[in-house]
């Protein structure tokens, strides 16, 4: 997901958008623990998809204050 798109969002959907990350990231560890990840790159853009968020969060906390 783009930076671009992401600052268009609400802090609420960007939170939520973190959650749903988290909860990918720990599902796609699992499988590549058990060996069942079909694509190991997915661990990757789900980090900087995490890193993008926390990004634009900590910009609007910054702005605000």
């Amino acid at each position: 997901m783009k930076a671009n798109a992401l600052k268009d969002m609400t802090s609420a959907e960007l939170t939520q958008k973190l959650t749903d990350h988290k909860g990918e990231l720990f599902n796609l560890r699992f499988q590549l623990a058990t060996g069942q990840l079909e694509n190991p790159l997915r661990i990757r853009h789900v980090k900087r998809d995490i890193a993008r968020v926390k990004t634009v969060l900590r910009e609007r906390e910054i702005n605000e204050g």
